[in-house]
C-alpha cells in the first residue's frame, strides 16, 4: 500500500513521502496564484479554484484560501466562504449546496499520534462531511471524523469535535447542540 493510498485510508502515513510532498507543492502553488489573482476578476479566480478542487457551480472563495492536496475537497452549489479558509484535506472533505462560512474557517481531516515518537514519523487523518444549507460563522474550527447534518448554524468561534445532528443550532468550545431549528 502506498503512503497515498495509506493517507486516504485514514491510516497513518508519512507525510514527507515523495509523491504527497510533490502532490502538496502543487496545491500550495494554486492557492498561492489564486491568492494573488485580481479578486474583481471572479471568473479568472473561479478557473484557477477548478484547476484544484472539484466544484459543481456558483463557488465563491476569498482570498486567502489554503488547503494541503484540494482532490480530496467537494463543494457543492452555491457555496461561499469569506476571507482565510484553510482546508487541512489529507481525507475527504465533503461539503453540501448552499453552505456559507464566515472569515477565518478551519476545517482538518488531518491528526497526529498521542504518543510523541510516533508523531515524529507519522500522521493520519478522518474525513469531515458539511451538509446542505449549512452556516458556519468566523472562526470555526472543524475537527476530524466530525459530520455536521442539513440545514445548521454553527455559532462563531466554536470548535466541533463531534457530530452535530440537522437543523440544529450548535456554538461553543466544544460545540454543543443549543437549539433545533
Amino acid at each position: 500500500m502506498t503512503e497515498k493510498e495509506k493517507m486516504l485510508a485514514g491510516l497513518p502515513y508519512d507525510a514527507w513521502d515523495d509523491v504527497l510532498l510533490s502532490e502538496r507543492m502543487r496545491a500550495k502553488a494554486i492557492c498561492h496564484q489564486f491568492n494573488l489573482a485580481d479578486p474583481t476578476k471572479l471568473d479568472e479566480r473561479a478557473e484557477i479554484l477548478k484547476a484544484l478542487l472539484c466544484i459543481k457551480d456558483h463557488v465563491n472563495i476569498e482570498p486567502n484560501f489554503f488547503c494541503d492536496y484540494g482532490y480530496n475537497i467537494e463543494l457543492g452549489s452555491n457555496f461561499y466562504s469569506n476571507h482565510n479558509l484553510t482546508i487541512l484535506d489529507v481525507c475527504k472533505v465533503t461539503i453540501g449546496d448552499n453552505v456559507l462560512f464566515g472569515p477565518n474557517v478551519m476545517i482538518s481531516t488531518a491528526t497526529h499520534p498521542l504518543d510523541p515518537i510516533e508523531r515524529l514519523s507519522t500522521e493520519y487523518g478522518s474525513p469531515i462531511t458539511i451538509g446542505n444549507n449549512v452556516w458556519l460563522g468566523g472562526n470555526v474550527s472543524i475537527l476530524p471524523g466530525v459530520t455536521i447534518g442539513d440545514n445548521c448554524v454553527i455559532g462563531a468561534g466554536s470548535v466541533v469535535t463531534r457530530d452535530i445532528p440537522e437543523s440544529s443550532v450548535a456554538v461553543g468550545n466544544p460545540c454543543r447542540v443549543t437549539k433545533s431549528i
